[in-house]
């Protein structure tokens, strides 16, 4: 008897991965999936808006959205996919009319924090904990970033900025925006800080990557001071990461565009904008892009620490 059930248990999974993986090629081929989104902004005012399919994900294969307790997110001891019809969004605490669905969390096992916040119309941030260095991503619409001297900086889709710890700071939208946010408590080096970074992905420069076929910028620093950087990472249809990467280093990415296999430990999953992983130290990962067009995501890593 308990070979049989064994046996049950199996074909159910088995029926579940084929079923979804098979959702993904019809996705693929559709004119209407993912696949067909464009990989730049484009002028024309018809025109699909860069990130769009972030806050406008699809949420499963068509086949398998009516099928009740489905969903792709998974969480393991030493990562997770947090997929969009999981996410849980309620009022994001010390912001005003603003919405917040938590991603990564250090109840995770994480020294870091990642969350959406979707800003409403007349809506404020409020300020992270104390030590705690803020960065902000801007997924849709426009925010404006009032920094420590009073200035103000608008901040519109691809544009970022960086908030030193315990720099006093607000954030205010009057109409909508959606804005992936990365907190940590700074790791303080003696005779060193931090500066306000305020920038745009398409301004920063391409870096060499040897050994690599992806096309890599960087939006922070990568001096001394910084503990952490942001990476923006682009594949082309069918290009894959060579190394399959086990380090000391912790992950919070975000698809931005496209979709594609993630290997996180033994496991291997589809994925596509929207979606949502964490990467604890040393699981192995690597990454290949699928579809028509390319993929982009957007990745924390932390750096210039030892990790003692």
């Amino acid at each position: 008897m308990p070979k049989m059930l064994s046996f049950s248990v199996f074909s159910v999974q088995l029926y579940l991965f084929l079923s979804l993986m098979l959702g993904i090629l019809e996705v693929s081929l559709s004119q209407e999936g993912f696949c067909t989104a464009p990989s730049v902004l484009k002028t024309d005012s018809n025109a699909l808006p860069l990130y769009w399919k972030v806050t406008n994900p699809t949420l499963s294969p068509s086949h398998l959205q009516d099928l009740p307790g489905f969903t792709r997110s998974v969480y393991r001891r030493d990562h997770a996919l947090i997929t969009p019809e999981s996410q849980v969004f309620s009022p994001l605490p010390a912001w005003t009319n603003t919405l917040g669905a938590y991603l990564i969390t250090p109840a995770m096992g994480s020294h870091f924090v990642m969350y959406l916040a979707k800003m409403q119309e007349n809506s404020k941030s409020g300020l992270p904990h104390s030590d705690a260095e803020r960065f902000i991503f801007v997924l849709h619409g426009t925010a404006v970033l009032i920094d420590a001297s009073g200035y103000t900086h608008n901040l519109n889709v691809d544009s970022y900025a960086y908030l030193p710890p315990n720099s006093t700071h607000h954030l205010n939208c009057e109409a909508t925006a959606t804005l992936v946010v990365f907190e940590r408590r700074y790791s303080y080096l003696e005779n060193y800080s931090t500066g306000l970074i305020v920038g745009t992905t398409d301004k920063q420069p391409l870096l060499e990557t040897p050994g690599e076929v992806f096309e890599l910028r960087k939006l922070l620093p990568t001096s001394l001071p910084y503990d952490f950087n942001i990476h923006i990472m682009d594949f082309q249809p069918g290009e894959f990461l060579n190394v399959k990467e086990v380090h000391y280093n912790q992950h919070g990415l975000l698809l931005l565009e496209g979709q594609g296999i993630y290997r996180l430990g033994d496991s291997w999953y589809p994925v596509q904008a929207g979606d949502a992983i964490w990467m604890a130290p040393f699981v192995p990962q690597w990454y290949a892009a699928l579809g028509k067009s390319r993929t982009r995501y957007l990745l924390y890593k932390d750096v210039n620490r030892n990790p003692m």
